[in-house]
């Protein structure tokens, strides 16, 4: 009987290990994937997203870089779950250096929601979704009433999930963590109307989708993220999780996916990140370093901003971050691929937003 009880003892104390202390679960070692259930919503996490960004051309000579990203937040009060659903659309005309951003927050309902058992989500008449029969990713959006962006994405390399054991760390705390699954190449077809002009685009686009319930522990204060596609036919993935005295946190890498998919993970003393340029915005004062080199294994890369200003300013979150569209540059100058950087918590720690109470 008493060791009945302390196996019971010893069970409780490891489910309870296992979540945050408002009964969120934590990423687990080991997990396995399904599909397409996987890719969509997890509301026994505390935090997801589903996070869209690419490269297109016209043939009248327009660039564009493009953001959809759907968020899915959850809050316990007095035993009610209350699922939140923001959503971010950018789009930059890398001609004019226009750059258009909206974003939008309601509660799960009428107005937003995201399947439990598929990638089906949406936010107003912003939409993300999985045809399960071809495969291919669906997406609509407008952005601020001046644009309209239209794509069919096929996936022309497998699906990669980050990190060990199907667990990406972003420190040493059980709660910084999450399950991050991406598809880093998606050939995009579809039109973008900007204004009374439609434009048809041809590109390539990266999608992460990750969930948790923390992704940030004590002493971080946000991160720097990039997404590199390559000529050569590989990808690159890199996070530099920041602690407060500007260095970077252990959890730091960087991933080289090669040409038929296969992950393989630095540790953050195998690559550099050379801040090379900075831009200061004049909406709240932040200083973003916008332009950087990565050097790993003898190999250097330099991240371009196709426009200086592709900050969103965090209107309904007060979360400004920057989240733009680069070229990479080898180091004769020439471009060897393209890319997106994401610049989170230059304008305000966000440790009270995204690191909760550690678990039981």
């Amino acid at each position: 009987m008493k060791y009945t009880l302390l196996f019971f003892l010893l069970l409780t104390s490891w489910l309870h290990a296992q979540t945050t202390a408002d009964g969120f679960v934590l990423p687990q070692p080991g997990k396995v994937f399904a599909f397409p259930r996987d890719h969509g919503s997890h509301p026994e996490f505390r935090t997801e997203w589903w996070y869209v960004t690419g490269h297109l051309d016209s043939k009248d000579g327009h660039r564009f870089g493009f953001q959809v990203t759907f968020f899915r937040q959850a809050r316990r009060t007095d035993g009610q779950t209350l699922h939140l659903h923001l959503a971010h659309t950018a789009l930059l005309d890398a001609r004019t250096g226009r750059f258009l951003h909206e974003e939008r927050l309601n509660r799960a309902g009428w107005d937003a929601a995201s399947s439990e058992t598929t990638l089906a989500v949406r936010n107003g008449n912003w939409s993300l979704r999985l045809d399960e029969a071809t495969q291919h990713l669906h997406i609509a959006a407008t952005v601020n009433g001046e644009a309209l962006l239209q794509f069919e994405l096929e996936a022309v390399k497998p699906l990669v999930i980050f990190g060990k054991d199907g667990v990406s760390r972003k420190g040493a705390s059980a709660t910084a963590a999450s399950h991050y699954l991406t598809w880093p190449r998606l050939k995009t077809t579809g039109t973008v109307k900007l204004g009374t002009t439609e434009h048809a685009v041809t590109g390539e686009a990266w999608m992460d989708h990750e969930f948790s319930s923390s992704q940030l522990e004590a002493g971080q204060v946000g991160w720097d993220w990039a997404a590199l596609q390559l000529k050569d036919g590989r990808e690159i993935m890199v996070y530099r999780m920041r602690r407060k005295d500007g260095s970077s946190d252990p959890a730091s890498t960087l991933a080289v996916i090669d040409l038929n998919g296969k992950v393989r993970h630095l540790a953050r003393d195998a690559f550099s990140w050379e801040v090379l340029g900075t831009w200061k915005s004049p909406r709240n004062g932040a200083q973003y370093p916008t332009q950087i080199r990565l050097r790993f294994e003898g190999e250097s890369f330099e991240l371009k901003p196709l426009a200086p200003d592709q900050e969103q300013d965090g209107g309904i979150t007060r979360l400004p971050y920057w989240e733009g569209a680069c070229d990479v540059l080898d180091p004769h100058g020439q471009t060897t691929g393209r890319a997106f950087l994401e610049l989170a918590g230059y304008a305000g720690d966000l440790t009270g937003h995204l690191a909760p109470q550690a678990g039981k």
